[in-house]
């Protein structure tokens, strides 16, 4: 590397500014392409003839290639000269013998620190640190050091450009020099030739790997340590110290939304609420170092990396590949033949190491739960708070128009072709927890991220973060993406019926649809937290009004102006909960609010449909006549039997009921919509014997064929963090009323409550999943447990 001299040719030098970055101190550098070679550089403008040595690859723009590029990249090196001398000076050695002051080793105490760190869980041996928390590591020199008489700094390095003012060069210093930047130092003691120095990082510095050198500083210049890969040192979020933007007060809290590494994430529908756990696997090897990847894939600017907003809004648009090469390339059209299906998932390690292995190839294949389980994971592990939302009847709407039409045609049966909205019968996205230094302080908190590919925000596809209180303010105005998550969760459901002539009139309006419910994991817990509130006030409140009125002024359309004159009378929709295979009853209450006999003539509309909300099939057309007298309500009941529909399921088994009702000498009509999630068959887990750290561990996986067809090339998957690393076994066929019956041998690798997980998978039966908890006895608590009986 060439090092010029920051007094010779001052002014010549100030016109190579915008190539040339400060490292600080005495000098100032170029660093070009090509490693390991030689190059003359001579410029006759300038008469500039020196010789440049070059030890790692940077990037260069000279002065015909334009500004010096943002660094991107945590992964590309470019590091300073082991040895630099001050110009003009010749002496023989190193300047650190001349100074008589050598380095001999240093010691990152990376145990030590990591369990002061909370970050000893990561299965990484290098130190892993926590910004504006001080870390200790041990100088070792080859002799005592004096204070006030040496001089030695200690360097943090990050990316291919670092520098002073970015951030991605940091500078402290112990002795007689003794000055520090943002990040500070001390002297924490000595004994014989060690030094114990404590190191603070700044609280809003980057977070990613750094690269650490200790330099000794002489008259004669600086001679540095060697690049070593063992002394890097990982920062991270820190939501234990009030100084972070991520800080969270309880640490019930912290331990839940940052250090759980097991997650449950809700499915089915609002009415029969389901679940599968997930593996968010943080701490597991290899992690970690694929999370700074996707942001080095994606062309995160390093000086980003430390502003919890930037990091959550990039990571939203990272974690799907629909136009930066991110993790996970989204596919809802039940052809899973390049790929795994997303049912098949049980967690996010096995899809980030995936990616990280190919050098960031995109995998195949996510729908909304996969990502959300995989952006849980990226965000927590870098130190952020977050957690799992599920909200379930979530409107689609691309225009923010809070209008999600259902179009029937004459008959009253939904007509597929022109029904182009849809309200997912769940949605899965996530929370952060930080301060928006960007907004006023009333909406910090939980912020909204979601990485599904659904709409384009500045121009990739991601959403958010933007904040929970503002949602449920109607206070829209803020960014990022406020309208379109409001639209979410408060869109009317406008039922509408077409003439053969294509004219349609709105028949219904059902304001209460959308949004029905949302719910997240409950803190140590294996149960569901209704947090609904948190989004929105109750239908028909002040507060609710005026959360509307304030959405309205900040430009959505008006509700309720479509609609129709009352009809006095309200329909009901109620299913059983039933399995797969299994006949179900339909129930339909009409309830009669006038004074008058009515008669409804009604058309029931059976449908499968995707969990999305998008009609696959119609199964079932069925027409009735129902009288109510006045202040009554009449039933009916309708059998829907499996060989109905079982012949047109798709992925997640999903039926759709729309009843529409014409009311007998008006022209008042009224329309109402059910969702019925059908159950998939058992998965049976059991543990054989005493769990205990480092002991064999049998667990066997049962699952019986309950139908009249052959399931064919089904993927089994166990996985659980410090249970297990992620492993699939394979079955060609399960006959009918067939049973496979799987053994595997495990050895758990902590003490503690944890938790395994099955899921089986194949083209015509998905979301077949189970779990089971297991307390892992360490070796005294198994020897007490014997002693006590």
């Amino acid at each position: 590397m060439f090092w010029f001299h920051g007094g010779v040719y001052p002014h010549r030098m100030r016109k190579f500014r915008h190539y040339i970055n400060l490292y600080g101190g005495l000098h100032e550098h170029i660093c070009l392409e090509h490693p390991q070679q030689t190059h003359q550089l001579f410029n006759k403008d300038y008469q500039l003839g020196f010789i440049m040595f070059f030890d790692d690859p940077c990037s260069y723009s000279g002065p015909q290639g334009g500004r010096i590029p943002i660094d991107k990249s945590n992964s590309v090196e470019c590091n300073p000269p082991a040895t630099e001398r001050i110009d003009g000076l010749v002496a023989r050695g190193t300047p650190g013998e001349a100074a008589g002051l050598s380095v001999v080793s240093v010691d990152m105490h990376a145990t030590e620190n990591k369990k002061d760190h909370n970050t000893n869980k990561y299965k990484n041996s290098n130190l892993i640190v926590r910004r504006n928390q001080e870390f200790t590591i041990v100088i070792k020199f080859n002799r005592p050091f004096k204070e006030h008489q040496d001089n030695v700094q200690v360097e943090f390095l990050i990316g291919t450009t670092p520098d002073v003012n970015k951030g991605t060069y940091n500078i402290v210093s112990i002795g007689k020099e003794k000055r520090d930047g943002s990040w500070k130092c001390r002297v924490v003691n000595t004994h014989d030739n060690e030094v114990a120095v404590g190191i603070t990082p700044d609280s809003s510095c980057i977070v990613g790997r750094f690269r650490t050198f200790v330099v000794v500083v002489s008259d004669m210049g600086k001679q540095r340590t060697q690049r070593n890969p063992d002394t890097d040192v990982y920062v991270l979020f820190n939501p234990w110290d009030p100084a972070d933007q991520v800080y969270m007060e309880k640490d019930e809290d912290r331990q839940e939304y940052v250090l759980n590494d097991v997650g449950i994430i809700y499915n089915g529908d609002h009415d029969n609420v389901t679940s599968r756990s997930w593996n968010y696997g943080q701490f597991e090897q290899g992690v970690l170092d694929a999370c700074l990847l996707v942001m080095d894939v994606g062309k995160v600017p390093l000086v980003f990396r430390g502003n919890g907003t930037q990091v959550a809004r990039q990571a939203a648009a990272l974690i799907n590949a629909q136009d930066d090469n991110g993790v996970l390339v989204g596919n809802w059209s039940s052809d899973y033949s390049g790929g795994t299906a997303p049912t098949a998932w049980t967690g996010s390690p096995e899809i980030l190491l995936k990616y990280a292995k190919t050098g960031g190839t995109p995998v195949c294949y996510g729908q909304c739960w996969v990502f959300a389980g995989v952006l849980n994971t990226f965000v927590r592990c870098l130190g952020i708070p977050v957690r799992v939302i599920t909200n379930y009847c979530s409107a689609h709407d691309n225009t923010g128009n809070l209008m999600t039409d259902i179009v029937l045609d004459e008959a009253g049966r939904v007509d597929k072709r022109k029904t182009t909205d849809s309200v997912w019968n769940y949605h899965c996205w996530n929370e952060v927890y930080m301060k928006r230094l960007d907004l006023p302080s009333q909406y910090s908190g939980w912020q909204v991220i979601d990485s599904t590919p659904q709409e384009t925000s500045d121009g990739l596809y991601r959403c958010g973060p933007t904040s929970v209180n503002a949602i449920r303010e109607g206070e829209i105005s803020y960014q990022f993406d406020a309208r379109f998550v409001f639209a979410e969760l408060n869109s009317d459901m406008i039922y509408y019926q077409s003439d053969k002539y294509g004219k349609r009139k709105v028949i219904h309006v059902d304001p209460t649809y959308v949004g029905k419910l949302v719910l997240t994991k409950k803190l140590n817990s294996s149960e569901y937290e209704d947090i609904t509130s948190n989004y929105k006030y109750p239908e028909g409140t002040l507060k609710e009004r005026e959360a509307m009125e304030m959405a309205e002024s900040r430009g959505v359309p008006t509700r309720n102006n479509l609609a129709p004159a009352a009809s006095g009378l309200a329909i009901e929709l109620q299913a059983d909960v039933v399995k797969m295979g299994d006949n179900l009853k339909l129930t339909m209450n009409v309830k009669n609010e006038t004074t008058k006999k009515c008669t409804i003539h009604t058309t029931l509309t059976g449908c499968v449909v995707y969990y999305t909300g998008v009609i696959s099939s119609f199964f079932k057309f069925e027409n009735g006549d129902v009288t109510v007298e006045s202040l009554q309500t009449e039933t009916l009941k309708i059998d829907v039997r499996a060989m109905e529909y079982m012949p047109y399921l798709v992925e997640q088994s999903n039926l759709m009921f729309v009843v529409y009702g014409q009311i007998d000498d008006k022209d008042v009509s009224l329309s109402k919509m059910k969702v019925v999630t059908l159950l998939p068959p058992d998965l049976t887990l059991r543990v054989t014997g005493t769990p205990q750290v480092g002991k064999d561990l049998m667990i066997t996986v049962e699952f019986l064929n309950p139908f009249n067809y052959t399931l064919e090339n089904v993927q089994l998957r166990l996985d659980g963090p410090d249970l297990i690393q992620t492993k699939m076994k394979k079955y060609r066929q399960i006959f009918p009323g067939g049973t496979i019956k799987y053994k595997e041998s495990i050895i758990p690798k902590a003490s503690g409550k944890k938790t395994l997980m099955a899921c089986l998978d194949c083209n015509t039966l998905r979301q077949v999943t189970n779990k089971i908890e297991i307390k892992v006895l360490d070796k005294q608590e198994k020897e007490n447990m014997g002693s006590s009986k």
